[in-house]
């Protein structure tokens, strides 16, 4: 499961602005906040606790129990309704449909293939209404290839160490994040070691667009920078608006 050890970490030392950046881009290009909304791999639910503070409707979906605890808490402690869900987002089947659904944080990097994608896609477009919205991001090739590789960040405080190194794999755009605690146990005053391997894969452009057009997406826009910027050479996440 993503995110085991590394859940409540990854929570903390996630850096705020970036929930802001997204609910910028997001509120840019869907006004309406009567809309039924779903935040497809919503983590911790930061986004979506956002979201419902500026007045949207939105439920929260994750194949991470620990993650959904964790949004329950932040939901809790915003004192906003939060539905939550949990199940895998190559079977939406159980849901119904939505007006918009939101997809960030390279969540769909974390598929293992195209296929995998494209049965993504297709299972978000089949749950989304005519005039619907599909928001997402990815990272780009440039990420994987030239700024992950060597990658390392070191965290210590009292109760903990993590060490995080990403390494570039044989497969095109793709890379490892090879993820090492120390996590305190008081009653014996000992640390226990967990590493968890996480694996990250994105696609060309074209790869992207194909495989949306293919599920039946007609009209899609692509952006960077939060969708203040044109796609360029060095973009390190795209982001997608899409619509039938």
């Amino acid at each position: 499961m993503i995110y085991q050890t590394f859940a409540k970490l990854y929570d903390d030392l996630m850096d705020p602005a970036m929930y802001d950046q997204w609910l910028d881009f997001v509120s840019k290009r869907q006004s309406d906040k009567t809309v039924d909304w779903l935040d497809l791999a919503c983590g911790s639910g930061r986004l979506a606790v956002k979201l419902i503070q500026d007045g949207y409707q939105v439920s929260g979906f994750d194949l991470s129990d620990e993650m959904l605890a964790l949004a329950d808490e932040h939901a809790q402690e915003a004192k906003v309704t939060l539905p939550l869900m949990q199940g895998n987002m190559l079977d939406l089947s159980e849901l119904g449909n939505y007006d918009v659904v939101s997809c960030f944080a390279d969540s769909f990097c974390y598929l293992p293939n195209k296929q995998n994608l494209k049965t993504c896609f297709a299972q978000i477009f089949q749950h989304l209404n005519a005039d619907g919205k599909f928001l997402f991001d990815v990272i780009s090739p440039y990420q994987t290839d030239e700024i992950y590789p060597g990658y390392m960040y070191n965290y210590v405080d009292d109760e903990q160490a993590f060490l995080w190194t990403t390494y570039q794999t044989e497969e095109p755009h793709s890379v490892e994040h090879d993820l090492t605690f120390f996590v305190k146990n008081d009653a014996t005053n000992t640390y226990s070691k967990i590493n968890e391997l996480h694996h990250e894969r994105t696609y060309e452009l074209e790869t992207y667009l194909s495989l949306l057009n293919e599920v039946g997406f007609k009209n899609v826009k692509t952006s960077s920078n939060f969708g203040r910027d044109a796609i360029n050479d060095k973009s390190t996440r795209w982001f997608f608006e899409c619509s039938k």
